[in-house]
């Protein structure tokens, strides 16, 4: 046995011990729609920076779909989709990313291959949207998975402005800058 058969023995006792054998590619993974508890039940177990979002903020939108990336069995991201937040925006043309959460547990570029299944199945799903936007915030993200799955960075907002001037709002999560991110169909 080479050292190399060592580790990757090793590797695989640590992925058992863990509760199963884990992902090691983007392609090993299933999608499939689940309902907005689910989602937002994951969402609070895997992001970085809003775990919080309540099932209710999600089901009272215009249109919402919530997905995860599942591999034997079980779940390893989710993203959250609803009508923009933003009454300024049309909201029967534009869906907004609200979440995307993804484990520590998944293998690199899972977040683009998700985001490559959700931008073909939201097309099938609800014809009539014209284009998808998401918004980083600058503090924690840098917009690789926009970047790499073909999103244009289309506004930046600093501290000091306010996304939403159409309605009173809560205190913001985030006083970081955001970057509204968009695909167009």
């Amino acid at each position: 046995m080479t050292s190399g058969d060592g580790v990757m023995e090793t590797q695989l006792s640590i992925q058992i011990e863990d509760g199963g054998s884990m992902p090691t590619s983007p392609l090993q993974f299933s999608f499939e729609t689940i309902s907005a508890k689910a989602a937002c039940d994951l969402n609070a177990r895997w992001h970085s920076r809003f775990p919080y979002i309540h099932w209710s903020n999600v089901v009272r939108n215009k249109a919402y779909v919530c997905y995860a990336a599942k591999f034997e069995g079980e779940y390893f991201a989710v993203a959250i989709w609803s009508s923009p937040i933003a009454r300024k925006l049309d909201a029967s043309k534009i869906l907004e990313l609200r979440r995307m959460a993804i484990s520590s547990s998944c293998p690199r570029n899972t977040a683009s291959r998700m985001i490559s299944y959700m931008r073909k199945d939201i097309r099938k799903r609800f014809p009539q949207i014209e284009k998808l936007i998401s918004y980083q915030d600058t503090e924690v993200h840098q917009g690789t998975i926009y970047k790499a799955s073909g999103w244009s960075m289309v506004e930046t907002k600093t501290k000091e402005t306010d996304w939403s001037r159409t309605r009173g709002r809560a205190k913001p999560q985030s006083s970081a800058v955001k970057v509204r991110w968009e695909f167009s169909f």
